[in-house]
C-alpha cells in the first residue's frame, strides 16, 4: 500500500512512521528498505482487503502517472462491499494495474463490482508471455488496410490472451521497454468478441495516460472502441455464417492455411 493516514492526511511510507488504514482504520507499519519499494503493510499477516497485492516498481511507476488523490481510492458498492482501486479517475474510470495471475473468478468478481474498469496487464510477468504475443501477432490477421486492428487466430496458443481474452472489460497489455514491440505503445484487446479469435488493437502510452488525467477517456470508449467492437462483432457473425455454406474441402483449405501462417516467425 502506497497510502496510509497519518494525523489524517493520506501519507507515502518513511521509515519510523506510523499510520493508518484507511479501509479498516488498523494500525499499518511502514515498510523501507532498499530491495521492495516503500509502502504501508498491516500488522502480521492481516490484509482487510482481499484483492490487494504486494506492489512492485512497476505498479508504483504507473500509480505516479495519475494525481495523488486518484490513488488508492475506497470504493463500494450498494451492499456495502468495499475496495481499494489503485487508482480512480475523476470521470469515475478505475485503473487496476495487474502484474501477478489473476484467478478468473476473482478478475469476473472485480469487472462486476467495478462498473467502469480498465486494466493495465504486466506484459512481461512470465519469460514467455513476449515472446507468445509476439508469435500469435506474427500469426495474425490485420483486418484494416492501416493494420491497426489484428484478429488473432490462435489465442489460447498465448497465456495472456488465454487468461484475458474472454472479458468484458477493457484490457491493455504493457510491454514496458520490450524492444521487440514498440514500448511507447500498449496493446489493447477488444472486450470478448468471440470465443474462437480475439482482436487486438494499439494505443499510444501517453494518450492513454492523457485521455484519462484530462478526463478525455470516456470520449474515446464512446465513439471509437465501442463502435469499432460492434462492427467486429458483426464481422464474425457474417464469417461465421458464411462459413456454414461453404464446401467442406475449402473449409478445410482454409485450415490447411492457418496452420501454415503459424509457422512464419517473427
Amino acid at each position: 500500500m502506497k497510502l496510509a493516514l497519518v494525523n489524517g492526511e493520506r501519507t507515502e511510507a518513511a521509515k519510523g512512521s506510523k499510520g493508518y488504514c484507511s479501509i479498516c482504520g488498523s494500525e499499518l507499519v511502514a515498510k523501507c528498505g532498499e530491495v521492495k519499494v516503500n509502502h504501508w503493510a498491516h500488522k502480521g499477516n492481516r490484509n482487510c482487503d482481499p484483492w490487494w497485492e504486494n506492489e512492485t516498481d512497476w505498479h508504483r511507476s504507473w500509480k505516479d502517472k495519475f494525481p495523488v488523490n486518484w490513488q488508492e481510492v475506497i470504493h463500494s458498492d450498494d451492499s456495502g462491499e468495499k475496495h481499494i482501486a489503485d487508482v480512480k479517475t475523476e470521470s469515475g474510470w478505475v485503473l487496476e494495474f495487474q502484474h501477478s495471475y489473476l484467478k478468473p473468478e476473482e478478475r469476473r468478481s472485480r469487472n462486476a463490482f467495478y462498473r467502469q474498469l480498465v486494466w493495465v496487464v504486466d506484459g512481461l510477468r512470465r519469460p514467455t508471455d513476449l515472446p507468445q504475443f509476439k508469435k500469435v501477432l506474427n500469426e495474425s490477421t490485420a483486418v484494416d488496410s492501416n493494420r491497426l486492428i489484428w484478429r488473432v487466430n490462435f489465442p489460447e496458443e498465448c497465456r495472456l490472451l488465454k487468461e484475458w481474452h474472454d472479458s468484458n472489460a477493457l484490457v491493455f497489455f504493457d510491454f514496458q521497454e520490450a524492444k521487440e514491440l514498440n514500448p511507447s505503445m500498449l496493446w489493447f484487446l477488444f472486450p470478448t468478441i468471440s470465443t474462437r479469435v480475439a482482436y487486438l488493437s494499439w494505443l499510444s502510452r501517453l494518450n492513454f495516460i492523457e485521455r484519462h488525467n484530462s478526463n478525455e477517456f470516456e470520449e474515446l470508449v464512446r465513439s471509437n472502441i465501442l463502435p469499432i467492437r460492434d462492427k467486429l462483432i458483426l464481422r464474425e457473425q457474417t464469417l461465421a455464417a458464411t462459413s456454414s455454406n461453404i464446401h467442406p474441402n475449402r473449409l478445410r483449405d482454409e485450415r490447411y492455411l492457418a496452420n501454415r501462417r503459424r509457422k512464419i516467425r517473427f
